[in-house]
């Protein structure tokens, strides 16, 4: 790695410790969530930064990785082959839960020809989403609470859902009312982070302080392991099939190195957003780099799912 990045790095650390120890975002309820990003939204910092999609990238080769948001893209080609969406004829109806500014949705629906509905917990990412939706698109947004969907049952051919889960306080609901609303026969891709199965190796010290900070600081409940959620699918009364699971930590950590190095690479973004959005781009790094340990040690984990209705 190079050298000046490392020292960047330290040093930003170093500077704001006391404002990312002393300040947090801790769950509270369904509204907490919705703030967070709401304000993330209005900063445009994240989009500017990383593009249409929060999520994490998929990388084949791990020597040469690449542009990040090409990854970010990458990913969804990849979960959506692999969770068998890719078999859904076009016109079939799609749910994003957890759509964020509807990077995901927008990509199936151009690429694959599905007819997308997106929902969200933030008003403002409702309305980014439809700001950069062009019309010709099959692109709808809507705020919805994910363990409260206003559909029918089977109202949908498939259901996607990317890094949503660990802002969900009830981990059953959430695999209940996305599976109520999927069609018998119908796809279900959801992609995580998971911590690892901690009743079978409980955490440390130190894991315990890192697993703190990570649900703190973004607003999450709690993390499910890869089992436990798998678990969660498997006991709704609404799954059609086994559910399958794969765990994709090696082929997406590479993100969270990358998702820093993209401030490095465009600063003029700090420019044009004003000087306050270097600042609030230094919070969110120290849980970046704890992401990152967290997931290159096996504390994390990123799990994959899939399944029929």
């Amino acid at each position: 790695m190079n050298q000046n990045y490392v020292i960047l790095i330290i040093s930003i650390i170093s500077f704001f410790t006391i404002l990312w120890v002393a300040k947090n975002r801790k769950f509270e309820t369904t509204d907490s969530v919705s703030d967070a990003y709401d304000t993330w939204t209005n900063d445009r910092i994240l989009e500017k930064l990383w593009g249409e999609h929060i999520h994490l990238g998929y990388y084949h080769d791990l020597k040469n990785l690449g542009d990040f948001r090409e990854a970010k893209a990458t990913f969804v080609h990849e979960l959506v082959k692999w969770s068998g969406l890719d078999k859904l004829p076009k016109g079939s109806r799609v749910l994003d839960v957890g759509c964020g500014i509807g990077g995901s949705s927008r990509i199936l629906a151009e690429h694959y020809g599905f007819n997308v509905v997106g929902i969200t917990i933030s008003s403002e990412q409702v309305k980014r989403a439809r700001e950069l939706t062009k019309s010709s698109l099959n692109c709808t947004f809507q705020q919805m609470d994910a363990m409260n969907l206003q559909f029918a049952d089977g109202e949908f051919d498939g259901i996607w859902s990317v890094e949503a889960g660990p802002h969900m306080p009830n981990k059953q609901k959430y695999a209940d009312e996305m599976l109520r609303v999927l069609r018998p026969g119908g796809y279900l891709a959801v992609a995580d982070w998971n911590s690892r199965d901690l009743s079978l190796k409980a955490p440390s010290i130190v894991e315990k302080l890192v697993l703190k900070q990570l649900l703190e600081q973004w607003a999450h409940p709690s993390f499910s392991s890869i089992n436990s959620f798998q678990k969660n699918l498997s006991n709704s009364s609404y799954v059609g099939s086994e559910v399958e699971t794969d765990d994709w930590t090696k082929e997406t950590l590479p993100s969270w190195w990358e998702s820093i190095f993209e401030g490095v690479r465009r600063p003029k973004i700090f420019f044009s957003l004003g000087l306050s959005s270097l600042f609030k781009s230094f919070r969110e790094i120290p849980t970046i780099l704890l992401m990152n340990w967290a997931f290159g040690n096996g504390l994390m984990q990123f799990g994959v799912f899939r399944c029929r209705g």
